[in-house]
């Protein structure tokens, strides 16, 4: 009697980001343990993993799924997935991050992504839920899912831009040079932020942001 061949498990095609070297690593090697799961590209940055997906498509081998966190230099994971989302590119997004916050989640959904899981997370869950959202569905914790159409996020992304700017120190004419825009009109947008945000200075208004996810 002749046996039956089996087909092989669909490898699921990952793409890191992670600006921890040992981090990224680590979840590389763990994800890598999965018969079914197969990292393709690294990068610890957002502008890197752009420039890296782009090169991939190039030659038609995109990745299946993003697993990305959020703060990272050059361009977050939430920029990232904005990008994925605007030149329409076949690839779900996974947030990974440390930070529960509503305000994270909610542009995250916004911006197309359909996984979102606390960096606490076991690696299996983390698995799991790579499936789930190449197979379509969702992978969102629902305490912080129940949470994220609370307070709804008030700044504008230019206001964002420009907030962040100043949060890392940069001075409203340092601000105006990086972002090719006149001087009055930074000053103009953290004028604006801070009425939205009832407080005092931009130092506040970087930190109640942040707090909330926002920035």
């Amino acid at each position: 009697m002749s046996e039956v061949a089996l087909d092989p498990p669909c490898l699921i095609r990952i793409f890191l980001v992670e600006d921890q070297n040992m981090v990224l690593g680590a979840l590389s090697a763990l994800l890598s343990l999965e018969g079914d799961l197969q990292v393709v590209g690294q990068a610890s940055n957002g502008r890197d993993a752009l420039e890296g997906i782009l090169t991939m498509l190039l030659v038609g081998n995109l990745p299946d799924v993003l697993v990305t966190d959020i703060e990272m230099p050059f361009k977050t994971g939430l920029e990232l997935a904005a990008e994925i989302k605007t030149r329409n590119l076949p690839i779900r997004v996974v947030i990974l991050t440390t930070f529960g916050r509503a305000g994270y989640l909610r542009r995250a959904l916004e911006v197309g992504a359909r996984g979102f899981l606390l960096k606490d997370a076991s690696s299996s869950d983390l698995a799991a839920a790579i499936r789930t959202v190449h197979a379509g569905g969702r992978a969102i914790d629902p305490a912080l899912a129940a949470d994220a159409w609370g307070e709804a996020d008030p700044l504008t992304e230019r206001e964002r831009q420009v907030l962040r700017l100043a949060e890392e120190g940069l001075s409203s004419g340092q601000i105006a040079k990086q972002m090719k825009l006149s001087e009055g009109t930074v000053r103009n947008y953290l004028s604006e932020v801070i009425s939205k945000l009832s407080v005092n200075n931009r130092v506040e208004a970087a930190r109640v942001a942040r707090d909330k996810g926002w920035l």
